[in-house]
């Protein structure tokens, strides 16, 4: 509360802080006594009451501000963290390898919002050849969704990722370890070869390295779609074409993130 009173002072008109004599020492000298500090507690208690509205204004551009902030802070991570959120050797890559624009996907197998979006981003791969898209696998429902994801990495091994990772997106239910394993049988893959696969030092240094990015940049749930250096958090229900108009965007002015 306190800093919304120094904020408020501050945007008072001039005129009537001055009218006290106290804006030369608001703008020069910190210190007040009492009967300056209850003068001017007076003031903006007397005028936030006569502009209530006031308030809307300033928490609206609170707000504006801290968006900007955090934009320019996720961007810096993304820069700083382009090599491993676009280029990481553990993550799969569907699409075109060498394609001009790359969309990165964090997502969970048992999130629901991941699964509705599928079809959005396989929309994009069908109808744009020279877009590559990188998989991250970000468990963040608990040890099912920690297994279900490391059976698909391990199915990389196999070749079998992109079928598995869009089988288990299908499937209703929970994954969990034993369906993921059901599902990768069904899809022919040596369920025995990812039993021991699954924990192997590759695949838990892949999903440990993902759960570092997603905090880097400050995700705060999933999906989340970076498009190059543009961000998409969520699946809203026209993501097919704000993939498209992202795409659109780093294709015409570039990444800035070397992405």
């Amino acid at each position: 509360m306190r800093k919304t009173i120094v904020g408020l002072t501050v945007a008072l008109p001039a005129a009537i802080v001055a009218g006290i004599g106290l804006w030369p020492a608001a703008a020069q000298d910190t210190t007040f006594s009492d009967a300056q500090k209850k003068a001017v507690e007076q003031i903006v208690r007397d005028y936030l009451r006569k502009n209530p509205e006031i308030l809307i204004e300033m928490s609206a551009e609170l707000e504006k501000r801290q968006s900007v902030a955090e934009a320019a802070a996720r961007s810096k991570a993304i820069a700083e963290n382009a090599s491993l959120l676009f280029r990481s050797p553990g993550s799969y890559v569907a699409g075109n390898p060498k394609g001009d624009v790359t969309i990165v996907e964090f997502f969970d197998y048992n999130c629901q919002f991941c699964k509705r979006a599928l079809d959005d981003l396989l929309k994009v791969l069908d109808t744009d050849k020279n877009v590559r898209v990188v998989f991250k696998e970000l468990p963040i429902f608990g040890e099912a969704s920690e297994d279900a994801a490391k059976v698909a990495l391990a199915s990389i091994k196999q070749g079998k990722y992109f079928e598995l990772h869009n089988a288990l997106l299908r499937k209703r239910g929970q994954a969990t370890k034993a369906s993921a394993l059901r599902v990768a049988g069904d899809l022919g893959l040596d369920v025995d070869k990812l039993k021991a696969d699954m924990n192997a030092p590759d695949v838990l240094a892949e999903i440990d390295e993902t759960k570092a990015l997603a905090e880097r940049i400050g995700l705060q749930g999933t999906p989340l779609y970076l498009v190059g250096d543009q961000i998409i958090p969520g699946a809203p229900h026209n993501l097919y074409d704000l993939l498209v108009e992202k795409v659109t965007e780093v294709r015409k002015n570039g990444c800035q993130v070397a992405c």
